[in-house]
């Protein structure tokens, strides 16, 4: 099976996007020093969001040339996403995520303006094709990644969050150009909650250009080691030049 390793100009090491996922920003933060130069790239969602402090954490990380995802999932009326995204842009994040329709996309897409690339989420990866039944979809997973992805690249979204597992029809359909960043990275076997999991290699010859990795970084005995672990792991795929 071919591969389709990500032929972007992206540094190894920024190929991780680690999800910071606790309960508050001292903890946070407390972590963010555990890692040290282990970790590029941040992911910050909803849990950190509630705890207080958010955006001052998005903006300590910049401060350290950090870069960071901000995993809000934007899902209001379209006027109401693109004033926030265009609120958020000030803050200097790489990636933001929109969980809505076409309408909701495009004034994501346009309150982002250059500043700020725009992912569209496709189907999270904690349900399966039971739970979209249950939705009231009539179509597999992959079909509704398609038709979503499509979409959201159509109307001028950077690129979209994916499961490992549909990555390689999105780049068989939709080409290479896009960003793919995809969640449920499990190292080894899964045991947790994520239900469309992938280990780290075959998510990036599948074609992701970006994994998100969380509790197998944030839970192991040593974060540090556990974070260099997978990067020694990334840059066997993508030597650097």
């Amino acid at each position: 099976m071919n591969s389709h390793l990500s032929t972007k100009l992206i540094p190894p090491n920024e190929r991780l996007i680690f999800a910071l996922d606790v309960p508050s920003a001292d903890e946070a933060k407390e972590l963010i020093g555990k890692l040290g130069d282990s970790v590029v790239f941040y992911k910050l969602g909803l849990e950190l969001f509630m705890a207080g402090g958010y955006f001052e954490l998005v903006q300590y990380l910049v401060d350290m040339e950090k870069k960071v995802m901000v995993d809000l999932k934007f899902f209001d009326v379209p006027e109401t996403v693109n004033r926030a995204v265009q609120r958020l842009v000030s803050h200097r994040a790489t990636f933001a995520t929109v969980h809505g329709n076409d309408t909701m996309l495009e004034a994501a897409v346009k309150g982002a303006g250059d500043g700020l690339k725009i992912l569209a989420v496709t189907v999270l990866t904690s349900l399966d094709e039971s739970d979209l039944r249950e939705l009231g979809f009539k179509c597999t997973v992959e079909e509704l990644v398609l038709s979503r992805a499509k979409r959201a690249l159509d109307i001028g979204c950077a690129g979209v969050v994916s499961s490992g597992i549909e990555a390689r029809s999105l780049r068989d359909s939709l080409g290479a150009q896009f960003m793919i960043v995809t969640p449920g990275i499990r190292p080894v076997a899964n045991i947790d909650d994520q239900k469309r999991t992938v280990d780290i290699e075959e998510a990036f010859h599948n074609g992701a250009d970006y994994i998100v990795v969380g509790r197998p970084i944030r839970d192991a005995e040593d974060p540090f080691e556990a974070a260099l672990a997978i990067q020694r792991r990334i840059s066997n795929l993508f030597p650097a030049t």
